[in-house]
């Protein structure tokens, strides 16, 4: 077997997905629902959105799969988020990657995989969307095209409920006469109050996420 490699760049990575704070967190209504459709847009057995973890991969949303985690060395999305592209595995049995998998050569008992990266908005990879079943084929063109779609979905809803989290804690951190003078009134912009008070944040930011 071959583990799932660790990127080169793999602490920015981390501090990507728990600056999005998704990691153990209830099931969302949304995410359910589209690894539903998912699944019967598929005809597949498990559809999964899956965030790799230092050491597991942990599961977002699922359908067709008991528990919410496995380890990340055995994991084929680990090998996706590794490599930042698309990963079909029409057969794993026939994949020297994956064919003496404990993952292949017992429960769950997979010969399919495909999985989608899931991006944040500055292109670390949290993830995958990932399709699973225990009997093997392949995705033609269209179907390639629609598994990148539906991942777009989940990266677009991860990415607005990280921006929705961010801004309660600005209405947390700042009181609504604070807010409104630091606005500018013409194009709702910060104005310099508002630069001079957020600048330094953003700074200390950049700086924690380049080490």
């Amino acid at each position: 077997m071959q583990p799932a490699p660790i990127p080169a760049d793999e602490a920015l990575r981390q501090r990507a997905l728990d600056d999005m704070e998704l990691l153990d967190t209830p099931a969302e209504l949304y995410l359910d629902t589209l690894v539903h459709l998912t699944r019967e847009l598929f005809q597949v057995e498990t559809a999964l959105i899956s965030l790799v973890d230092r050491e597991r991969q942990w599961f977002k949303a699922r359908i067709g799969l008991d528990g919410d985690s496995a380890p990340r060395d055995t994991s084929f999305c680990g090998h996706a988020v590794a490599a930042r592209n698309p990963l079909i595995v029409e057969d794993a049995l026939k994949d020297p990657r994956f064919a003496d998998n404990p993952v292949v050569t017992g429960p769950p008992f997979i010969r399919f995989y495909a999985g989608q990266p899931l991006h944040d908005e500055n292109g670390q990879t949290l993830g995958t969307l990932c399709l699973i079943d225990p009997q093997p084929r392949g995705l033609d063109a269209r179907e390639r095209r629609q598994l990148r779609d539906m991942a777009q979905l989940v990266e677009g809803y991860l990415r607005l409920r990280h921006s929705s989290r961010q801004a309660e804690q600005l209405r947390a951190a700042l009181s609504r006469a604070q807010r409104k003078a630091m606005l500018d009134a013409l194009t709702q912009l910060w104005n310099r109050a508002g630069l001079l008070h957020f600048l330094p944040q953003q700074q200390a930011a950049a700086v924690a996420q380049a080490r």
